[in-house]
């Protein structure tokens, strides 16, 4: 079993002459101890176009130190108002020592590797001088480590043509919090603050596996130096930024805001599937969202995605989605079943209900689990990957790709809007029962399809497609309370019928679907005044069509 540590640190340029500050009194530092030095010895595993460095993830054997073994570093992403000075937070997946790459890690970078070989590509072999600080109590708050840095690729550059492995060598300081807790980053603040006083500057590179494989990259043995200039390794695909999103970004083609929001759910499906896997919060909810905000694209945008290209991927986006959606679909629902039950007056709670519960969750989280797991490892989708891949590597435009891109991209949303407008009249015109029921959560696929289309379209159409997106996302969220209620009330169901067969009492059951048969007739009665606030009549004004 893995073991897993958050790591957040900062690094400082230095040389062989640089002199650390005292840092007694710096924050709560109330001690600075000597802790000896350490000998490390590091080999790099990457793919031969280093797609993993040019993700910021890296993947080592070390050995030497208090730490030796395999260690995974996964990036974080950064807090709002986790301090002033730029730094750096990842999750260290760590596992024994073993002469090949862990399955067990090897596993979290599937999606990034894609079936490539990881093969060492730079050794370092690092003397590091450690020094602890402590709180009055003589809790280690940080530590901060003097590293003596020798590089050596073991592989040639992707760009390299002959040559022997390249070397390097360089000092740094680094600043690592000793644990998580409250006031983390304002001692890394002050920490920096002290070190600036000192002339110590922060360090031009992320990593050192960055700055490895950038100074390497010559062929030439370079020393000493800031790093100022390091710059980030080249990651090959997978690794590149897709640009932003709002209104900050420039307008362009049609092409180039579609093909922009699509690279970005590219990237946050690829990103995400670590986290999946790790069964980190919300990481299945936001997995499936980027799966069916792509596919929505592709529909949505066929006037500019070929969709000879695009339908095939956008069928294995449906079965990825239903896939990922057995698990968040069971974990809303218990979670809504407890929280249910949670309202109910003691006295009202009769039978083992809470139990009954409890145990019907873990049974069905188990099970989803499972399925989650073999999905990702199973060959369909990391066809589905390559694919994505390609298709960003290559983007099948047409000729509509090359229009500006407010009236190429309004109109696509205003036809999606049209759908939408249908779907709900025939909802609120359908008899009330399983037939509004499946008519309304209809019009909430649709719903859904017409938000993500406007979302794409923020860069081109700005304001108005923002005030389009929030208004639609009000609508798709009133379906899609009463679609939970439905399933809710199917489940509820089936706990009543497996309670009544053990004998026990089933008053609470008929209860919870009571309420929530009132529930879903709630948000029937909200739903004309919600929809009447949806216009797409913003987005014509701007578009100019």
């Amino acid at each position: 079993m893995a073991d897993i540590v958050r790591e957040i640190e900062r690094k400082y340029a230095a040389t062989d002459e640089t002199r650390l500050p005292d840092l007694t009194g710096v924050d709560r530092v109330a001690a600075v101890v000597a802790r000896g030095v350490e000998h490390l010895d590091a080999v790099y595993y990457d793919t031969a176009d280093q797609r993993l460095a040019g993700a910021g993830i890296t993947l080592r054997r070390r050995t030497g130190g208090r730490d030796a073994g395999w260690h995974l570093k996964l990036p974080v992403a950064p807090e709002e108002g986790a301090g002033t000075e730029p730094g750096r937070t990842r999750d260290e997946v760590r596992a024994p020592l073993s002469d090949t790459p862990p399955p067990e890690l090897t596993a979290l970078v599937r999606a990034r590797v894609l079936g490539r070989e990881l093969v060492p590509v730079v050794r370092l072999r690092t003397r590091r001088t450690v020094r602890v600080l402590q709180d009055a109590a003589g809790a280690p708050l940080a530590e901060v480590a003097v590293d003596a840095v020798r590089a050596q690729r073991t592989a040639p550059a992707p760009a390299k043509r002959g040559g022997g492995p390249a070397r390097a060598r360089w000092c740094e300081i680094e600043v690592e919090l000793a644990g998580a807790g409250e006031g983390g980053a304002a001692l890394l603040d002050a920490v920096g603050r002290a070190l600036a006083a000192a002339g110590i500057r922060p360090a031009g590179a992320a990593s050192k596996l960055a700055r490895a494989l950038a100074e390497t990259e010559t062929g030439t043995e370079t020393a000493g130096g800031s790093g100022d200039a390091v710059r980030a390794p080249g990651g090959g695909k997978a690794g590149r930024a897709p640009g932003g999103q709002g209104r900050d970004a420039a307008v362009g083609t049609a092409g180039d805001i579609v093909l922009r929001y699509v690279r970005e759910q590219v990237r946050v499906i690829v990103e995400l599937d670590p986290a999946v896997r790790r069964e980190l919060p919300d990481s299945v909810h936001r997995m499936r969202v980027a799966t069916r905000r792509l596919r929505s694209a592709f529909r949505s945008y066929a006037k500019v995605l070929d969709r000879t290209v695009t339908d095939p991927l956008g069928v294995e986006l449906r079965w990825l989605a239903g896939e990922l959606g057995v698990a968040r679909d069971r974990e809303v629902l218990a979670a809504r079943l407890r929280a249910g039950l949670a309202e109910l007056p003691r006295p009202l709670r009769l039978g083992p209900v809470a139990a009954r519960l409890r145990g019907w969750s873990r049974r069905s989280h188990r099970g989803a689990r499972r399925e989650v797991l073999a999905t990702l490892d199973g060959a369909r989708y990391l066809a589905l990957l390559e694919a994505l891949d390609a298709l960003v590597d290559d983007p099948p435009l047409l000729k509509a790709a090359a229009r500006p891109a407010p009236e190429t991209l309004a109109r696509a949303v205003r036809k999606d809007y049209r759908r939408l407008a249908g779907r709900v009249t025939a909802a609120l015109a359908a008899p009330a029962g399983p037939v509004r029921d499946q008519a309304l959560h209809s019009a909430r696929k649709a719903a859904k399809r017409t938000r993500y289309a406007a979302e794409a379209a923020v860069p081109a159409l700005g304001r108005p497609a923002e005030t389009f997106v929030r208004r639609t996302k009000r609508v798709q969220q009133v379906l899609g309370d009463h679609q939970d209620s439905v399933v809710a009330r199917a489940a509820l169901r089936e706990l009543a019928v497996q309670a009544h067969r053990a004998g026990e009492a089933g008053f609470t059951f008929g209860l919870l679907y009571g309420r929530e048969e009132a529930r879903a007739a709630d948000r029937e009665r909200e739903l004309p005044d919600v929809w009447r606030q949806v216009s797409p009549a913003g987005l014509r004004a701007r578009s100019g069509a």
